[in-house]
């Protein structure tokens, strides 16, 4: 493989969520930021019209293609390009013939969304590069429909959001129906954000939230039904949704259940961040962990330890299970000079529990996706 041209470097992170887990397909409210851990984009032009060569550090491969002939792969980080480059094309045809090399320093499958950064690094990056004019928003709608269409996740907005509109030392109070936001500075100080990684892989995660979003479409087909067509997740309290109960069915009465009570906890975090009442914030935590794993059932034993370990240790505030479910991260709030010897305990307990190794790391909010012209080659 000859040398890949480079003409500018974009950098674009993975995000967290502070709470608002399965809310956005739902129309709901999310607290994510985008994280110190990222992607890292070089790209050039290769001065021909369709050629693209594009070759991931990580996986040792590199991918070549025209433009004019993108196909869906069977399986693979393939199909996240590919979707984000058929998309750009039914919206512009000013992209040509590019090179890109691609390093990730985000851990995969830990939860904190390597595809959406994958996603949106990569369009921002050709969008500079080809001066595309693509607005954020775009970029963002874009990269989720990639998502869709090209990969087979229904995922909601929040992802792609993050990584892209991402504020140091700040998350962000997202409406994912009207897209309306706020930043809130992520004020916790001495506590920090530690995520534990299970290690157990999201082999569930992709079709059993698909499943997820169909049962709360049904649902809330049957609440619009009974309340009108014009109702959303929001406009549904716990009494109305008890009306409905016997019509709904356990299982969907749950997940409804679930994602009201989570829209509220949002609400109830935004408040306790403001007002630094990190005691509170943290009880929220549990709650929402409690919810995804008992009424949305999307943990897993490995996460359900984790977070069942963390509770009787007064140095951690909160903690819960992140990202889709099945596997992944749980991400804990704890004092910072308690962090090495929770870890040390947690390992421990871990590994004799499962006969698995837990790893982890620390994160702050940080930037969204920066591009630097610099010539890197």
């Amino acid at each position: 493989m000859g040398r890949l041209k480079t003409d500018l470097t974009v950098i674009s992170p993975g995000r967290i969520n502070i709470i608002g887990e399965h809310t956005d397909y739902n129309d709901g409210y999310v607290l994510p930021g985008a994280i110190d851990k990222t992607i890292t984009f070089k790209l050039g032009k290769n001065d021909t019209e369709k050629c693209c060569r594009i070759y991931s550090k990580g996986f040792g491969d590199i991918l070549e293609f025209d433009l004019d002939s993108i196909t869906k792969k069977p399986k693979g980080w393939e199909n996240y390009v590919l979707g984000v480059l058929h998309e750009i094309l039914q919206r512009t045809h000013k992209l040509k013939g590019f090179d890109c090399t691609i390093e990730s320093h985000l851990p995969v499958g830990s939860g904190v969304s390597s595809s959406a950064a994958l996603e949106c690094g990569l369009a921002i990056g050709l969008n500079a590069l080809f001066d595309l004019g693509l607005t954020k928003w775009e970029i963002i709608a874009l990269s989720q429909t990639a998502e869709h269409e090209f990969v087979g996740t229904k995922c909601g907005i929040m992802d792609q959001f993050a990584s892209v509109m991402g504020k140091k030392d700040h998350v962000m109070f997202l409406d994912c129906m009207t897209l309306d936001f706020e930043y809130i500075p992520m004020d916790i100080e001495p506590y920090r954000i530690l995520l534990l990684n299970t290690n157990v892989a999201h082999n569930l995660a992709s079709s059993a939230y698909n499943i997820r979003r169909s049962q709360c479409e049904k649902g809330l087909a049957i609440l619009r039904k009974n309340f009108g067509e014009d109702i959303t997740y929001r406009h549904i309290t716990s009494t109305l949704l008890d009306q409905c109960k016997e019509e709904l069915g356990e299982t969907i009465f749950n997940r409804c259940s679930y994602v009201i009570e989570e829209n509220l906890r949002v609400f109830e975090a935004v408040k306790a961040l403001k007002e630094k009442n990190l005691t509170k914030f943290g009880q929220l935590l549990y709650q929402t962990h409690e919810g995804l794993r008992h009424k949305y059932q999307v943990s897993c034993p490995e996460l359900d330890f984790l977070v069942d370990f963390a509770k009787d240790k007064t140095d951690v505030l909160g903690a819960r299970m992140m990202g889709g479910g099945f596997g992944g991260c749980t991400l804990n709030i704890i004092h910072k000079e308690a962090i090495d010897d929770f870890i040390k305990k947690a390992s421990s307990v871990y590994h004799e529990r499962f006969s698995n190794t837990l790893t982890f790391f620390q994160t702050v909010p940080s930037q969204g996706t920066t591009i630097s012209r610099e010539n890197v080659h």
